[in-house]
């Protein structure tokens, strides 16, 4: 049977029969096992009913790594994979969590659907904004429980700040404001090398245009590259839009404004590591981010700035709300209890309720196509006009190039999925 054929074959057949899994026992594969990937792995082998299958990782390395921990804490060792491929043509796997180069995150959670499979995915959701509208329309084709992996809105403070502003208490919210401070050093030059044996050189590019090896791309420095990553902005940014954007209940902007620069230093890397962006809505309001990866004291916060009052919100999720003209403080207020994010999305596999997923994927993929929007309108150097409706740039064709991408053959998201 064809891979397509399969493929399409497997899903029917899942979505006729709802969940499959032995005594509500959960079999996942982890895709990529790098830093998220083995984070994965350990909110995993600590929550009941989860097992891991399979490791999949194009550096052989990493797999022989990842299976030793899965053994060493269940005394169960998984299959190892370089190609992703083989976890989907496996009936024993139920799930998969995604945790690869951002290139691959979209085609991944794609051809899993497609083969049965609820499928995890990591930050940002897709590449580029088509390929993660094409992962929504997959996961309501095929019937498929599929959550983000912007953890966040698991966390208990982060959904009492969500469950105060969402009741009215400061009123209705016209900015949201965040910062984010990373701390980034210059990657220098690396020369062009032939890859490493132990990896497979094909399968980390992917969809991403043939081109030479080099270090600075394996492992996590290909964030800062176009072919491979998003930027700050997609990488830790998109944390903070999603906080933004799900407090505001707000979805796609119809104007972007993207500044900055790579300041400091002069290196190989091609995103920028300072930058602000605003995103305006059609009744005005807006969210600003500023992204400095260079020396700042400040810490990583968000404020929303209602009509009625202002809440402050550090990097753990701790607030701050003062009320009118006040200058007081509000009392503090007692969080919501955390959720694991990797056992939500266990039990909405168990209980076919993706209702219940706490990032469900069209939510962190409008959250990922704000970075993408954002991105767009700091490579072209202007302001934008967006269309939500059609998910298009008004008049402006350059600007709709970068929506999407030349894709590599095989490694394509189709276009009917």
């Amino acid at each position: 049977m064809k891979r397509r054929s399969f493929l399409l074959s497997s899903a029917t057949a899942a979505a006729a029969s709802g969940w499959a899994g032995a005594n509500d026992r959960v079999r996942m594969a982890v895709i990529g096992v790098g830093g998220r990937g083995t984070a994965i792995i350990g909110e995993a082998l600590k929550t009941p009913g989860i097992e891991i299958g399979t490791v999949v990782d194009p550096d052989g390395n990493r797999t022989e790594a990842a299976s030793k921990r899965v053994f060493d804490k269940s005394g169960k060792r998984p299959k190892l994979e370089s190609d992703m491929r083989r976890a989907f043509e496996d009936k024993d796997i139920d799930a998969v969590a995604i945790a690869t180069t951002n290139l691959w995150h979209a085609l991944t959670a794609i051809w899993a659907m497609q083969a049965g499979k609820d499928a995890y995915v990591e930050k940002p959701v897709s590449h580029n904004v088509w390929e993660g509208r094409k992962l929504v329309e997959c996961a309501r084709k095929y019937q498929r429980i599929c959550q983000g992996g912007t953890q966040r809105r698991s966390y208990g403070r982060f959904r009492k700040i969500a469950e105060i502003i969402h009741a009215g208490v400061i009123g209705d919210i016209y900015q949201a404001k965040w910062v984010f401070p990373g701390k980034r050093d210059s990657i220098g030059f690396k020369p062009h090398t032939q890859p490493p044996g132990w990896l497979n050189w094909d399968l980390w590019l992917g969809p991403a245009p043939e081109q030479p090896f080099h270090e600075n791309l394996v492992h996590y420095n290909w964030h800062w590259f176009w072919d491979f990553g998003n930027g700050e902005l997609g990488n830790n940014g998109i944390h903070l839009v999603d906080i933004s954007r799900w407090c505001m209940k707000r979805g796609l902007p119809i104007k972007v404004h993207s500044s900055g620069g790579r300041f400091g230093y002069k290196d190989q890397a091609q995103t920028p590591n300072t930058q602000v962006v605003t995103w305006t809505y059609e009744d005005g309001a807006t969210i600003i981010g500023e992204i400095r990866d260079l020396y700042t004291t400040e810490p990583m916060s968000w404020d929303f700035f209602g009509t009625k009052g202002h809440i402050h919100v550090f990097n753990d999720g701790k607030f701050q709300m003062v009320m009118g003209r006040n200058k007081q403080l509000e009392p503090e207020v007692a969080p919501l209890p955390d959720v694991d994010h990797v056992a939500n999305f266990a039990e909405a596999v168990r209980t076919r309720k993706w209702q219940s997923l706490n990032a469900e994927i069209e939510q962190t993929f409008l959250s990922t196509a704000l970075c993408h929007l954002g991105n767009i309108s700091y490579r072209l150097g202007r302001e934008l006009r967006f269309d939500p409706a059609t998910e298009k740039f008004i008049g402006d064709a350059d600007a709709d190039k970068l929506l999407t991408r030349e894709y590599r053959k095989p490694y394509v998201v189709p276009e009917q999925v």
